[in-house]
């Protein structure tokens, strides 16, 4: 940071990213070097004695061979300075860095004389033009490998041109500052991005709003990240800063919870958790329908869970294409009823119970299920979870739109993405709700789902709430973004959240990733590490977690992360920031501006959240009985903030919400009967 300029353009690189680049081919041509060095020793003799002299003999093999060698010596060095002069300085301080561009400018010059020798090496191993046979079979097998790994070299060259080519990198970045440049700028990165989706997704074109999916999540891509000049690299590094600080903060938090002797926020006792609230809400139910909603995946679960027996499982629920019935309640799967297979084996069901199944799967459109589920006397609607790049593209489609439901707020907004694939699902949905309480008038109404499912199952039940009173919502790691605060609160009566640990779902909204980019610019001025150390220590922080040293060694001045992180105080946060250069002094003026969100959207309904128990003292060196979990009721505002955790992504696994939930009822069984006993 910021951005590498190079024949007067822009690169989606920075200076300090050619650390380990320039170390692994300094590795490589190490041995080329000492490959081709035997092989001058051996054959340079051998090239006096050629039937044919001159360009067509051995005058030609010694200029390959001897120019061959000087290169490889000659971007040897190249390649060590590039190395030492990228790993100066931290990550803002350009000045420190200012030698990369010349020599990485020249070691692109050298690519020129490193195809005209790879051409005459290639025309003397495999072409048979160049009258020199070499008899010596080591020497040719190293003179072709490496002929061939030059070219595989180049390839990746090119190969990795493109990948940091910026097409817009022609535009002077002093030019964005003033307003009409910047609004022409993001429209032209935002048609760049939708072009990309275009052409990396053509089938997804063909969807009813695939264009329209690709127009939104384009307009966000850009949106959040205008006006900051950050590079991949620099959001991988500032996420592996946002670790060590996100920790050092929880740390400090612990030791200000122990000096003031506060009673414990989370409890392992669950019926005291549930001691308040109405009967139906408990985690027997909910677990009940988490099997549910997980079943709504169909066959790629089964086959993800079981990866070498997942077939077999799946065979005896199968049908064959003859014996299918014309009058089928399923809809949109394939000619063996794939998804319908894998919705009978997990939810453990007969045919007979699932009343419809829509495996429909379009941008905004998502597969359900309807199941008569008899032990609980409720009719079951499940739907199906992100599974699919079409259910990406809805979850992506972030920006918020208003939302209309009896008993809502009228400026209610809601997750765009999320309320057009309500609508749609409730166009199909209705007839089979019909029909389905003609046949079990006396039932209610539970609707279930996991992430996407989720927040479509809630903004499905505002919609129906007016019809069936009585209906209730089981959601497991609900999106942040779903819904408006009062809204939130609405549903708090008719809606049980279930979110495990580092949940990153949980947490995932346009504001809460607005948040994470202005974290990451201020995690990279204040720290004082070069961007080399910090990937290195990212892979020990992976293996081994984070030392306590480094909470405080990463930082210049670690106080001023004790600063303020409200969202009103992003002004008072730039102060501290250095501007090293003119793109660092535009970033202090605009990156803080909210670029995408309109309305801020909060998680639905009632919010159950569990973390695992953290072992204290003796506990670490002896097992004991004591419960794997603990709990609270969480609010809205808990899961604003992004954390940069190990196990941000595990933790929304619908197998992982299950094995928590079910080890908590397993103990809590053990623990009454041990009471008994």
């Amino acid at each position: 940071m910021p951005a590498l300029r190079l024949l007067g353009r822009k690169w989606l690189a920075a200076s300090d990213d050619l650390v380990f680049p320039s170390i692994f081919e300094l590795l490589f041509r190490f041995v080329w070097l000492v490959l081709i060095a035997l092989v001058v020793e051996v054959l340079i003799p051998i090239t006096w004695k050629c039937q044919t002299e001159g360009w067509h003999g051995g005058a030609f093999v010694r200029l390959y061979l001897c120019g061959t060698l000087a290169l490889q010596a000659v971007l040897m060095l190249l390649l060590a300075a590039l190395a030492q002069q990228s790993a100066k300085g931290t990550i803002t301080d350009v000045d420190a860095r200012k030698m990369v561009a010349p020599l990485l400018l020249l070691k692109v010059l050298l690519v020129l004389p490193e195809i005209a020798l790879n051409v005459m090496g290639t025309m003397w191993m495999f072409c048979e033009v160049i009258e020199c046979s070499v008899n010596d079979k080591f020497s040719s097998i190293v003179i072709q490998s490496i002929v061939l790994f030059n070219w595989v070299q180049l390839a990746l060259t090119v190969f990795g041109l493109f990948m940091v080519f910026d097409p817009l990198g022609s535009v002077n970045y002093d030019d964005m500052q003033d307003t009409p440049n910047q609004a022409r700028h993001h429209r032209k990165v935002t048609g760049l991005w939708s072009r990309r989706f275009r052409w990396a997704f053509c089938w997804l074109k063909r969807d009813e709003h695939g264009k329209e999916a690709f127009q939104q999540v384009a307009a966000l891509l850009s949106a959040l990240f205008r006006s900051t000049d950050l590079v991949p690299s620099d959001v991988v590094a500032g996420c592996v800063l946002l670790r060590v600080r996100q920790k050092r903060e929880t740390r400090e938090m612990r030791r200000i919870q122990m000096l003031n002797d506060e009673e414990p926020i989370y409890t392992t006792d669950v019926n005291k958790v549930f001691s308040e609230t109405p009967p139906w809400m408990n985690l027997e139910d909910a677990l009940h329908y988490l099997r549910l909603s997980i079943a709504a995946y169909g066959w790629p679960y089964v086959l993800y869970r079981h990866c070498f027996t997942g077939f077999c499982k799946l065979a005896k629920h199968l049908t064959c294409c003859c014996c299918r019935p014309k009058n089928s309640i399923v809809t949109d799967d394939n000619c063996c009823l794939c998804h319908f297979a894998g919705v009978k084996y997990m939810s453990k069901l007969s045919a007979d119970d699932i009343i419809f199944a829509s495996f429909n799967n379009r941008v905004f459109e998502l597969p359900f299920c309807v199941i008569a589920d008899h032990d609980r006397e409720s009719i079951v609607v499940a739907v199906r979870g992100s599974i699919s790049l079409r259910d990406i593209f809805t979850d992506f489609t972030a920006g918020s739109e208003k939302f209309e439901a009896d008993g809502l707020p009228e400026d209610t907004a809601a997750h765009k993405g999320m309320s057009m694939g309500a609508a749609k699902m409730l166009r199909r949905l209705m007839p089979v709700l019909d029909r389905a309480f003609q046949q079990f008038p006396h039932y209610d109404l539970v609707l279930t789902g996991h992430s996407l499912g989720a927040g479509v199952a809630v903004l499905v039940a505002l919609k129906l709430r007016p019809r069936y009173p009585h209906l209730k919502v089981f959601a497991f790691s609900t999106p942040a973004g779903l819904i408006s605060r009062e809204a939130a609160r609405f549903t708090e009566s008719f809606v049980l959240t279930i979110g495990v640990g580092d949940d990153l779902v949980m947490r995932l909204s346009v504001h809460s990733i607005e948040n994470l980019r202005t974290k990451v610019i201020q995690t990279i001025h204040a720290t004082k590490l070069p961007k080399y150390r910090i990937m290195l220590n990212g892979f020990g922080y992976a293996l081994f977690g984070v030392p306590a040293r480094d909470l405080e060694s990463t930082w210049r001045r670690p106080e001023e992360l004790e600063a303020n992180n409200s969202d009103d105080s992003d002004a008072l946060l730039v102060q501290g920031v250095s501007t090293v250069s003119a793109e660092a002094a535009l970033v202090s003026r605009n990156v803080f501006a909210r670029r995408f969100s309109t309305a801020r959207l909060f998680t639905a309904g009632r919010i159950l959240h569990i973390v695992r128990r953290k072992r204290m003292g003796i506990e670490k060196k002896v097992r004991t009985q004591e419960p794997t979990y603990e709990m609270r009721w969480a609010c809205p505002e808990d899961f604003m903030e992004l954390q940069v955790m190990p196990r941000m992504l595990l933790d929304h696994l619908p197998e992982n919400v299950h094995r928590t939930m079910q080890t908590i009822m397993d103990e809590k069984h053990t623990y009454r009967v041990t009471q008994v006993v």
